[in-house]
């Protein structure tokens, strides 16, 4: 049986000579694959409280669905500057090739919801934490951050753990 790294396809000197990206896009495509990757992810929550799955544009949609459904949650879609169609509140915060916009409809967190983030990949963090500060400016407590991807060696799950996050990854790429 295959292993859930197995169906990550590895791209040398994307979108930088340098930099070994992780295309999760393979596990999708494989039945098998995509199984796996939402079993094993589910089975890493399932002692974690929360109310509300909180999502990540745009492959953290993708695991995010499959939990709210198998899990009888609401889903809460965090999306780019200018997609969502009613009142929002925003978060500006740097990519690792730049900056971006995330936005959260005010109304889609109540206070004291407990929330889980659910994105595919943690790298420097920068996503997720933006993810993070529209939760809890909205009074959402967020107990728990899951992504299928972690790649250690730019310290965005250091960062996140520093700051009291637990922080749940079935796929560690570590200088491979």
């Amino acid at each position: 049986m295959k292993e859930l790294k197995d169906y990550v396809r590895t791209i040398p000197d994307f979108p930088q000579p340098g930099v070994m990206f992780r295309d999760i896009t393979t596990v999708f495509q494989d039945p098998d694959g995509m199984k796996l990757a939402i079993d094993t992810m589910q089975d890493l929550i399932k002692d974690v409280d929360f109310d509300v799955i909180v999502a990540a544009e745009a492959r953290g949609f993708i695991y995010a669905a499959a939990f709210a459904y198998n899990l009888h949650k609401p889903l809460v879609l965090v999306r780019k500057k200018g997609k969502l169609p009613w009142k929002t509140i925003s978060e500006e915060y740097d990519l690792e090739y730049g900056k971006a916009t995330l936005e959260i409809h005010q109304d889609a967190i109540k206070p004291g919801q407990k929330c889980l983030v659910v994105d595919d990949l943690l790298a420097t963090g920068g996503t997720i934490k933006a993810t993070i500060r529209l939760c809890e400016r909205l009074g959402g407590v967020v107990t728990g951050v899951l992504v299928m991807t972690e790649l250690p060696a730019l310290g965005g799950k250091d960062k996140l753990e520093a700051e009291g996050y637990k922080v749940f990854s079935p796929l560690v790429f570590d200088g491979e």
